[in-house]
C-alpha cells in the first residue's frame, strides 16, 4: 500500500519528515500541530527492526475532548491525556482519527503525536485538507485507552446557500460559585452551528475572594493545590484543569465546536494593555509576564487556532457561514485597551466638587482612550467592508450600548441599595411624566433625569471614539449590524445609536453562566432585581430588555430575513439538578435592514 506522511511547517519551507521524526518534533512542545495530509501510514524508508513495544502506561482522558474554530477545509481538536504519575512518566503517545461517521468506518485523517510535560500532556492539532460544510467525528487513543468520540463541522463555503446559523453564547462561568448548568442545557440542543464564548471562561481568584462564599456548602471549592491567585504558569494550568472537570463543560466541548476570544479574568480582573486592577506589582511582580503565562495557558488549554505559531496575543480573527453570517471575533481587553477611567478621578470634578461634565465628556470621547488598538480597529473596518454577508456579527466582551444613567444614581451606588433604590424610584416617576407630556415636569426635575453619564467605564461607553468609528461604518456601509457581549453576568439587550440617535445596529449581551450580576452588589432580591429592570428600561433609553438576577445562556439564530434571539434562564447553579425558568425566558427579533429590535 502506499505510504503517506506528514508536513512540517518550518522558515516557510516544506519539508517531509517520516513518522519517528515526526514524534521527535512533537515532543519538543512546539504547539499547535498542523496535520495538512490525510491518512498515515507505516514509514518504511529504513529497515530497521519494529521497536519493542513498552508496557501501557497508566493514563486517562481526564478532562475530555473539544474542538473549536472550524474553518472550510480545517478545524482545530483537543485533548489532554494525563499519566497517573507524571514524575515516572513524562510523555505519552497519542493516537487521533477524524471521520465522516460515527462508527469510524471512513477515517479521513488521522496521526500520532508525543506529548509532555513542557506541554502540559496535552495535544491540539490543526486537522487540513477537510470538506466544507461536513459534519465529522473525532477521538483519541493512548496506551490502550479511547476518547469520547466527539463532533464537530467545518465551515460552508463561502458561496452556500444556508437556511440558518444557530449560536449558543456564554460567559463568565465561575468555578466556586456554582455548577455550569447552562452549559448543560445547550449540550441538549441539536441545530447548534457552534458555541461562542466571550470570555471569563476562568477566574484568576482564590477562595474567600470574589463569589466563592458557598462554594465548600456546594462542593465547588477550589482543592489546595489550585487554593491560590494565578499568577505562574503551572497556576494557570490548573485552574483550566478544574473548569474542565465540570461534566456541562466536558459534555458541550464534545458536541459543538467553540469560537472563544477572552475577557479579563483569564487574565485578572479589569486588564487592560499594560496592567489590571487586580495586579499589583509590588507583591505580584512583571504583568507582562503574568499576562504571558495567561495566555499561554489559554492557548493550550483551549481550541483557539494562533495566527501564527508562538502567537498567543492575535486573538481578533473571522468565521464565515456562507453569505449568510460573517462573524468578527474583537480583542477588547489586552492588546489595545488603555486604562479605564473613574468616576472618581479629581479631574471630573470643580474645586467646590461639583462634577464637571465637560471634562468628562472630553475625557470618554478622546480618540486617545482605545480598546480595540490602531490596528486591530482597520482590520475589523476592513472586513466590515469587504463583506456581502447579511449579517455582520461583532463577538466581543463589553457592553456596546448606550448604558447612560441619572448621575444621581451612579453616585447613590457608592452609598448603600436603599439610597439606589429611592432614587431610581423618584427619577423612573419623573422620567414617565416626561414620556406622558406632563406640563408639571419642572426644570429642576428635568434635569436629575438628563443629567446623566455611563455607569460603566469598563465597557464602550469609557471608550466612546472607537465605538462612533464602528457605528459610522455600519452605517455608511448600510450593514446588518449585531454586537455580542458578556461581562456584565446579566442579560441585557440595546438598540445601537449614533450619537445623533441614529439607528445602527442591536447588541444582544448574555447572562453570566454562575458569576453573579447585579443583583449581588445592589443586594436584590428576585422581585426588587424585577423592578429594577422596568425602572432601567424607562430611564436608559437605547435599553430594550435586561434581566437583572438569573444566569444562563443565550441563543442566536440568523436567517436572511430576520436574526431572533432567546434567554434561557437556570433556577439554580447550587447543584446539578435543575430546571430552566420558563417564566423568565425571553425572546426577541431584529429584522434584516431595520438594524433595530422588532
Amino acid at each position: 500500500m502506499p505510504r503517506f506522511r506528514q508536513k512540517e511547517f518550518s522558515g516557510g519551507k516544506v519539508s517531509y519528515i517520516t513518522r519517528r521524526n515526526l514524534l521527535k518534533y512533537s515532543a519538543l512542545g512546539l504547539g499547535t500541530i498542523v496535520v495538512s495530509t490525510g491518512l498515515t501510514g507505516c514509514d518504511d524508508d529504513d529497515n530497521s527492526q519494529p521497536e519493542p513495544q513498552p508496557e501501557p502506561i497508566p493514563m486517562s482522558f481526564t478532562h475530555g475532548i473539544a474542538s473549536g474554530d472550524p474553518l472550510t477545509d480545517s478545524v482545530i481538536i483537543w485533548t489532554r491525556a494525563l499519566p497517573e504519575d507524571t514524575t515516572t512518566h513524562t510523555e505519552l503517545e497519542i493516537s487521533f482519527e477524524v471521520a465522516t461517521d460515527e462508527n469510524f468506518s471512513n477515517i479521513v485523517n488521522n496521526g500520532t503525536h508525543t506529548v509532555n510535560q513542557q506541554t502540559d500532556f496535552i495535544l491540539k492539532i490543526d486537522v487540513q485538507n477537510l470538506a466544507a460544510g461536513t459534519d465529522y467525528f473525532y477521538r483519541f487513543t493512548s496506551n490502550g485507552k479511547t476518547s469520547a468520540i466527539g463532533q464537530t463541522k467545518t465551515l460552508p463555503s463561502d458561496s452556500a446557500s444556508l437556511n440558518q446559523v444557530k449560536f449558543a453564547v456564554f460567559s463568565c462561568s465561575n468555578y466556586p460559585t456554582g455548577y455550569f448548568n447552562a452549559y448543560t442545557e445547550a449540550e441538549k440542543l441539536n441545530d447548534l452551528d457552534a458555541v461562542l464564548h466571550l470570555g471569563d471562561y476562568i477566574y484568576e481568584y482564590k477562595m474567600g475572594e470574589y463569589a466563592t462564599e458557598n462554594a465548600a456548602e456546594i462542593g465547588r471549592a477550589l482543592p489546595d493545590d489550585n487554593d491560590v491567585e494565578l499568577i505562574e504558569l503551572d497556576d494557570y494550568r490548573k485552574r483550566y484543569a478544574l473548569y474542565r472537570t465540570d461534566r456541562g463543560l466536558q459534555a458541550l466541548h464534545q458536541k459543538v465546536p467553540f469560537i472563544v476570544v477572552p475577557d479579563d479574568h483569564e487574565v485578572a480582573n479589569d486588564t487592560y494593555i499594560d496592567g489590571a486592577e487586580n495586579h499589583d506589582p509590588a507583591k505580584e511582580g512583571d504583568f507582562a509576564t503574568r499576562k504571558a503565562n495567561a495566555l499561554q495557558a489559554y492557548f493550550e488549554w483551549l481550541p483557539i487556532r494562533p495566527a501564527a505559531q508562538g502567537d498567543n496575543e492575535t486573538l481578533y480573527r473571522s468565521f464565515k457561514w456562507g453569505n449568510l453570517v460573517n462573524l468578527l471575533m474583537l480583542d477588547t481587553r489586552l492588546i489595545g485597551r488603555t486604562k479605564q477611567l473613574s468616576l472618581t478621578d479629581p479631574q471630573f470634578y470643580n474645586p467646590d466638587q461639583s462634577f464637571n461634565a465637560q471634562a468628562f465628556m472630553a475625557a470618554i470621547t478622546s480618540d486617545q482612550n482605545s480598546l480595540l488598538g490602531a490596528q486591530q480597529l482597520n482590520w475589523l473596518t476592513s472586513e466590515l467592508s469587504n463583506s456581502s454577508a447579511t449579517w455582520q456579527v461583532l463577538g466581543q466582551q463589553v457592553l456596546m450600548g448606550r448604558m447612560n444613567l441619572p448621575l444621581e444614581v451612579l453616585l447613590a451606588l457608592g452609598q448603600n441599595p436603599s439610597a439606589v433604590a429611592n432614587a431610581l424610584s423618584e427619577l423612573v416617576t419623573i422620567k414617565g411624566r416626561m414620556l406622558a407630556g406632563d406640563p408639571t415636569v419642572t426644570d429642576a426635575e428635568k434635569a436629575r433625569v438628563l443629567t446623566a453619564a455611563p455607569y460603566n467605564l469598563d465597557a464602550w461607553d469609557g471608550y466612546q471614539y472607537e465605538r462612533e468609528v464602528i457605528f459610522n461604518y455600519a452605517q455608511q456601509l448600510m450593514k446588518n449590524l449585531i454586537v455580542l457581549a458578556g461581562d456584565t453576568h446579566n442579560a441585557w439587550a440595546n438598540n445601537l445609536t449614533l450619537a445623533n440617535g441614529d439607528a445602527v445596529g442591536v447588541e444582544l449581551a448574555t447572562p453570566g453562566v454562575t458569576s453573579p450580576g447585579m443583583e449581588k452588589y445592589l443586594s436584590l432580591d428576585a422581585q426588587s432585581a424585577m423592578g429594577l429592570e422596568q425602572g432601567l428600561n424607562i430611564l436608559i433609553d437605547d435599553l430594550h430588555y435586561s434581566n437583572l438576577y438569573d444566569r444562563g445562556l443565550m441563543l442566536v439564530t440568523f436567517t436572511e430575513q430576520q436574526s431572533q434571539a432567546e434567554w434561557l434562564f437556570v433556577d439554580t447553579i447550587a447543584s446539578e439538578n435543575y430546571a430552566i425558568q420558563s417564566a423568565r425566558s425571553h425572546n426577541l427579533t431584529i429584522n434584516a435592514g431595520e438594524n433595530k429590535i422588532a
